[in-house]
């Protein structure tokens, strides 16, 4: 008989692309296989509001039993800005701060945390996908003794709240994304001994089209393309400042092309093209004839679409603030990093003059998802964990 796994997230669905949510989708399916495999998540698809829109409680998709649970009450967008403002300026805060901002940003989701604890032995094994939320760091309380944790973790100012530090000092495993994120944890809370494996997900190859691309002949090669969601929490608001600074400083006809959903303004700029949501098909074809996909985040685990990029031979321009990020270029010689508007421009400038090397970052590109991003060795490594940690609960 097969042992029964569940995973947990905020949001989980079809309509849901993107961060720890599509990870876990990508990952639950794959190890369907060699698990009974559940998901237990919200009925929320706007993680600005954690609104109920899903109406079922339970449904099959793609062979993984879901189980949803409504919100308790949807997010006060302002009140949890005016709380995370007064928690950002202050770097001392109380352990009611810290537990008042959680509840805030939430999803409180009262039903989901009782399942858990009701059916825990119903379970094998309990893994909680991303650190943040509050589906992951009250609904594990119940449950350390079986539980791990994908935590996503990054360099950002909620790591450090103390709420955290119990969470990650009591939990039994880790599935750690890359090095970079394992060595950041083991410093920051000093749990070298608690078991780990570092690995991420496998990389599909797309289902290509064999149309014509729809890529106007113009554009190609011609652009640098922005792929997720259009928020200041990605730098967005700072990539559009630096790009329109090169364009001022720079005459050339370079472009920024952005699909994804736009949370804040799009400037209005000749040289800014924004696409909108678009199709899988749609997506790649830009990726594959960018010059470069551009990353400004701060704040990345893995970042997939990077791994997309570079997986159909497409160079990577990131954020250098970003550890995760600077190492997907140094280990892949793929890509280039910066720090600063200058550095930005001298990237780019490469880029556009430096065709030769830009091949050769192509294909540099391309080993290395080959080498380190397939999913039978993914699956594998995932499979020996999960099964180890299940027999030491």
């Amino acid at each position: 008989m097969k042992r029964r796994i569940a995973f947990i997230n905020q949001r989980y669905g079809r309509e849901v692309n993107g961060g720890s949510e599509l990870y876990t989708r990508v990952v639950a399916e794959h190890l369907k296989d060699n698990f009974e495999v559940e998901v237990l998540t919200t009925k929320a698809l706007d993680y600005m509001t954690w609104k109920d829109y899903y109406k079922d409680d339970v449904e099959d998709i793609n062979g993984i039993t879901v189980r949803r649970f409504s919100v308790d009450k949807p997010r006060n967008q302002a009140k949890f800005d005016k709380i995370n403002a007064k928690m950002l300026r202050n770097r001392f805060h109380t352990e009611a701060d810290e537990e008042l901002w959680v509840n805030e940003q939430g999803p409180i989701c009262s039903g989901l945390i009782n399942y858990i604890r009701d059916n825990k032995d119903k379970y094998d094994l309990f893994i909680f996908v991303t650190y943040l939320f509050y589906t992951t760091c009250v609904g594990i309380q119940g449950v350390y003794d079986k539980a791990i944790m994908i935590p996503t973790a990054h360099d950002e100012p909620y790591i450090h709240f103390n709420y955290y530090r119990k969470i990650f000092e009591n939990t039994r495993g880790f599935i750690f994304l890359t090095d970079e994120e394992k060595s950041f944890v083991n410093r920051l809370f000093m749990n070298w001994e608690t078991p780990s494996v570092t690995t991420a997900m496998g990389i599909d190859m797309p289902k290509l089209s064999e149309e014509e691309s729809k890529v106007p002949a113009e554009l190609k090669g011609n652009y640098i393309v922005y792929a997720g969601r259009i928020d200041e929490g990605k730098n967005c608001d700072k990539m559009f400042t630096q790009f329109i600074r090169y364009k001022e400083r720079t005459k050339n006809n370079l472009k920024l092309v952005l699909m994804g959903k736009n949370v804040i303004p799009i400037p209005k700029h000749e040289d800014i093209i924004y696409l909108g949501f678009v199709s899988e098909e749609e997506k790649f074809d830009y990726i594959i004839h960018s010059l470069a996909l551009i990353l400004p985040s701060k704040f990345e685990s893995l970042s997939i679409s990077v791994l997309e990029a570079l997986q159909v031979g497409t160079p990577i321009l990131v954020n250098g603030e970003c550890e995760v990020l600077k190492g997907h270029c140094h280990k892949s010689n793929a890509g280039l990093y910066y720090k600063g508007y200058l550095e930005f421009e001298g990237c780019l400038n490469y880029m556009v003059s430096h065709n030769k090397e830009m091949k050769a970052f192509g294909n540099n590109g391309i080993s290395y998802v080959e080498t380190n991003y397939r999913w039978d060795v993914v699956v594998k490594k995932l499979t020996d964990f999960i099964n180890e940690r299940i027999e030491r609960c």
